[in-house]
C-alpha cells in the first residue's frame, strides 16, 4: 500500500511538472513545481501511515537493517532485521516506511467459550534437557509473557508448547511469536475423577508407601515394591492431586489426563461370560447403576477331589484418593492390566481357599468362604489402589460336577429330617398326655378347693344360724317374761277373767277375726257363758281361715 501511495504521489508530481513547462510565465511554473514537491513529499510522509483497526493486531516486520538476529532468534528486541517483538495497537501509526516495514494485519486471537488455546513460542530460551513442555508462567507474569519483547526479555520465555494455554476471551497477540492451538476444556464427569500425568517439570520427589501415602506397606515378600514416587506440582510424572468432576483448561499436551472411575464397580465371573466384556460405563450421575464387566467362570477344585464352577461377583470401588496409586500400577480402571491383576487375584484365592475344604462344605459354607476371599482379595487389592467392598458367591457348582454329592447330601438330610420328625411327633404326644394329666390335676385340684370352700361356708351358715335361734330363743323368752309380768298385774287388778277378756280382744283386733255371737249353754253363771260363747266363736272363726303365721305366745296364752 505504501509503495502505491508513493507511485501514484510521484506520478502526480511528473504530471505537474510537465504541464508546467508548458506554461508561459516563470511565477505559475515555479508553482506548478512546488506543488508537485509537495505532492511528492506528501506521498512519501503519507506512505509511511499505518492504521489498525480495534478487532486487529499490526505485526511489524523490518526488511532493511544495520543489524541481523543472532544465535537462531526469530524474534527482533532490538530493531534487528526481521518480525519485531513489538506490535501496533489500534489507531494510525507513522514512520513506518514502505519497503523498510512491512505490516500486516492480523485478527486478534480468540478463544471461543469452550475451548482453550494451546501456545506455542517459536523463539525463547532454549528447553531444559530432557523437557519437551515449556515450563507454566507464574499467575503473575501471565499477562505480561503474552506480550512478546517481556517473554523474550525479562520474562525469560522458553520456545517451545507452553504449558499454560488461553482461556475462552481475545487477546493481542504477536502470531509470529505465538501459535496457537484450539482444543476443548477437559470435563471431569460426575462419579469420576481426573488424574495428571504432568510431561514437564523436575523428576517426582514424593515417596509414597501402601494407598496413596496415607496408609503403611501391605506387607509382601518385598514391601519395597509398594512404594511409588508421585509428582508435587511443578514436577514430571503422576500427580498426587486428584480433580473432582467439573471443567478445567488442561493443556493436553502437557498433561496426559486419565478419568478414573469412582463408583461403585462390579466385575462378575460366570459361566455365561465366553470371554471379557468390555466395561459398560456408568452413567453420568453417580451413585446410580454401577458399571459391571463379564469374565469367565472360576473352576475350583476341593480337597477331596471334586472340580465345579463358581458363580462370584466382586464388587470394588476406587476412592479418589487412591487414583494415582491406580493409575500409577495399573495405567487406569479399565485397562488390560487392571484386569489381569484383579482375575489373578480373585481366581488365586477362590482357588487356594478351595483346597483346604470338602466339596459338601464349600457348599454348606458359602457365607465363611465370601467373608474368607474378601479379606483376603481386599488386603491384595490395596496396594493398586483399589477397595474390594464385597464378595458375593452365587450358583456352587452344576448337575454335572455336583449332581450325585448334592443328591446323596440330600437323601440324607431328607432321613434325617423325617427321623427328626418323628422324634417331634413322640415329643409332642408325650406332651400332650402330660397336659392332659396336667389338666385332670388341676381340674381335680379345683373340684377340692371349691368342696372345702362350700364346706367351709356351710360351717360358718351353721354357726350364724345357732346364733341367730339362740338370740330369738333368748328375745322370745323375754318377751313371754315380760307379758306374764304384765298379765299378773292386769289379773290382780281387774280378775283373771276381765285380763283374760283384755287379751282375747287384742287378738281379735290384731287379726281381724270377724264375730259371729253364739248362746253356749253352761252350768256356770252368766259371765261364765258369754265368755265361752264368744271364746267358741272366735275359735270357729280361726279354724276356717287359713293357718296365720306362727307368732310369740303370751303368758296368757299359756294358761290352762
Amino acid at each position: 500500500m505504501g509503495v502505491m501511495i508513493i507511485l501514484v504521489g510521484f506520478g502526480l508530481a511528473v504530471t505537474i511538472l510537465v504541464a508546467a513547462s508548458k506554461l508561459p510565465e516563470k511565477s505559475l511554473k515555479a508553482a506548478a513545481g512546488l506543488l508537485a514537491l509537495v505532492i511528492l513529499v506528501g506521498s512519501i510522509v503519507a506512505s509511511s501511515v499505518r492504521h489498525i483497526d480495534s478487532d486487529e493486531v499490526g505485526i511489524v516486520v523490518k526488511n532493511i537493517g544495520t543489524r541481523s538476529l543472532q544465535g537462531g532468534a526469530y524474534i527482533a528486541v532490538n530493531g534487528e532485521q526481521g518480525v519485531q517483538a513489538d506490535v501496533l495497537a489500534p489507531g494510525w501509526h507513522f514512520w513506518f516506511w514502505p519497503i523498510i516495514y512491512e505490516v500486516q494485519e492480523v485478527p486478534l486471537t480468540e478463544v471461543p467459550s469452550g475451548q482453550i488455546a494451546i501456545i506455542d513460542a517459536k523463539d525463547g530460551l532454549p528447553l531444559p534437557a530432557g523437557q519437551v513442555i515449556a515450563p507454566e508462567w507464574k499467575a503473575d507474569d501471565f499477562k505480561q509473557m503474552l506480550d512478546a519483547r517481556y517473554f523474550l526479555t525479562t520474562g525469560k520465555g522458553v520456545r517451545g508448547t507452553q504449558a499454560s494455554v488461553l482461556t475462552p476471551g481475545k487477546y493481542r497477540l504477536n502470531t509470529a511469536l505465538f501459535k496457537v492451538k484450539m482444543v476443548p476444556v477437559t470435563e471431569v464427569l460426575q462419579g469420576e475423577v481426573a488424574v495428571l500425568k504432568a510431561n514437564f517439570g523436575t523428576p517426582p520427589t514424593m515417596t509414597v508407601s501402601g494407598v496413596a501415602g496415607l496408609l503403611e506397606s501391605t506387607g509382601g515378600d518385598d514391601p519395597a515394591a509398594d512404594r511409588l514416587m508421585l509428582a508435587r506440582e511443578g514436577e514430571m510424572g503422576i500427580r498426587h492431586a486428584t480433580l473432582p468432576p467439573g471443567k478445567y483448561p488442561i493443556n493436553t499436551d502437557a498433561y496426559t489426563v486419565v478419568e478414573v472411575w469412582t463408583t461403585q464397580m462390579i466385575a462378575h465371573y460366570s459361566a455365561s461370560a465366553s470371554a471379557p466384556a468390555p466395561i459398560t460405563p456408568p452413567p453420568t450421575a453417580a451413585g446410580q447403576k454401577a458399571a459391571q464387566t463379564e469374565e469367565r467362570e472360576i473352576t475350583v477344585r476341593t480337597s477331596d477331589g471334586f472340580t465345579f464352577p463358581v458363580d462370584v461377583r466382586i464388587e470394588y470401588i476406587v476412592e479418589p484418593k487412591n487414583a494415582p496409586v491406580v493409575v500409577a500400577k495399573l495405567g487406569d480402571d479399565e485397562g488390560e492390566r487392571f484386569r489381569n491383576a484383579l482375575n489373578s487375584a480373585v481366581r488365586a484365592i477362590f482357588r487356594n481357599n478351595a483346597e483346604s475344604v470338602r466339596a459338601l462344605d464349600y457348599v454348606q459354607q458359602r457365607s465363611h468362604q465370601e467373608q474368607q476371599s474378601l479379606t483376603m482379595l481386599a488386603k491384595q487389592m490395596e496396594r493398586f489402589g483399589v477397595t474390594v467392598t464385597a464378595v458375593r458367591i452365587g450358583d456352587i457348582g452344576d448337575e454335572k460336577t455336583l449332581g450325585n454329592l448334592l443328591k446323596t447330601q440330600t437323601d440324607r438330610e431328607i432321613a434325617k429330617q423325617e427321623l427328626l420328625t418323628f422324634q417331634e411327633q413322640q415329643k409332642a404326644a408325650e406332651q400332650k398326655r402330660q397336659l392332659s394329666r396336667a389338666t385332670q390335676e388341676a381340674e381335680e385340684e379345683k373340684r377340692l378347693a371349691t368342696a372345702a370352700y362350700a364346706a367351709k361356708i356351710a360351717e360358718e351358715t351353721k354357726k350364724q344360724k345357732i346364733t341367730e335361734a339362740m338370740a330369738e330363743a333368748e328375745a322370745i323368752t323375754i318377751r313371754a317374761k315380760a307379758q306374764s309380768d304384765a298379765y299378773k298385774l292386769i289379773a290382780d287388778q281387774i280378775g283373771k277373767s276381765n285380763a283374760a277378756l283384755i287379751e282375747v280382744l287384742k287378738i281379735v283386733g290384731e287379726r281381724n277375726i270377724q264375730i259371729a255371737p253364739r248362746v253356749m249353754v253352761t252350768g256356770s253363771g252368766a259371765a261364765n257363758g258369754s265368755t265361752t260363747a264368744l271364746i267358741g266363736t272366735m275359735l270357729d272363726t280361726m279354724m276356717s281361715r287359713e293357718e296365720p303365721p306362727a307368732r310369740p305366745v303370751s303368758g296368757l296364752e299359756r294358761q290352762p
